[in-house]
């Protein structure tokens, strides 16, 4: 019997967390509660989620710290939980790391999709022996595997979620090849995706931080349409 994909849900309102217990416990998810921000890392090591529901408004260490720290370590899927509404919080979390922004109050069942949306989005591909038709692209100081999801830049690893490395290689693997953000949002989150193209823009400003402009090649905006690997030099 396969063991159930873990959840871990990070809010201070107990009568909330152990509701969205109840939901993803109907739908066969293992779940585990903690109150406040600071106990997340430490649930983390000890329940080893595969997907973090992660409440904005605690006190002490509120969503968004919490969220930038569990970022610095790991790379598990994370869907932000809030009254906010604005466009600004939604942004934030995402340029934080968040994969998803679900704001309260929030259907049940639409929670429990956005779950499962993500969790198939973010699952890593499966251990296999190396073959042939290995996903890598090489480029001058970047070489981009999808097979093992690993990225090296300039002789060193590159830390990223699969999202980031997912969307760097379909842009590297069809140099000079202008793709529109709905495209590129069709293409990597899939159709069943409950988000707009500005994950897109946000997913490609993290790239640019961590990948800078080479001689050879940059990740190029094209304005008014939307981004391209533009290959500067024969390679």
């Amino acid at each position: 019997m396969a063991s159930k994909q873990k959840v871990l849900i990070v809010d201070d309102d107990n009568n909330i967390a152990e509701l969205i217990s109840l939901y993803l416990t109907k739908e066969c998810f293992e779940t585990s509660i903690v109150n406040d921000g600071e106990s997340v890392l430490s649930a983390i090591a000890s329940f080893q989620p595969g997907l973090i529901l992660l409440d904005l408004m605690l006190p002490g260490m509120d969503g968004y710290q919490v969220c930038r720290e569990v970022r610095a370590k790991y790379s598990i899927p994370i869907i932000m939980l809030s009254a906010k509404g604005e466009v600004f919080d939604k942004v934030l979390g995402l340029e934080l790391g968040a994969d998803d922004y679900v704001e309260k109050p929030f259907d049940s069942k639409e929670l429990v999709a956005r779950v499962k949306a993500v969790l198939r989005r973010c699952k890593p591909s499966p251990a296999v022996p190396e073959a042939p038709d290995e996903k890598c692209v090489e480029y001058p100081d970047l070489i981009i595997n999808q097979t093992n999801y690993s990225v090296i830049y300039r002789g060193k690893v590159v830390e990223m979620p699969p999202k980031e490395l997912e969307l760097l290689y379909f842009l590297a693997s069809s140099p000079n090849h202008v793709f529109t953000r709905e495209q590129l949002l069709d293409r990597i989150w899939g159709y069943e995706y409950i988000g707009d193209t500005r994950t897109v823009d946000v997913h490609i400003k993290r790239l640019r931080e961590k990948i800078k402009d080479h001689s050879a090649w940059k990740i190029a905006t094209i304005w008014g349409i939307g981004y391209k690997f533009e290959v500067r030099s024969a390679l």
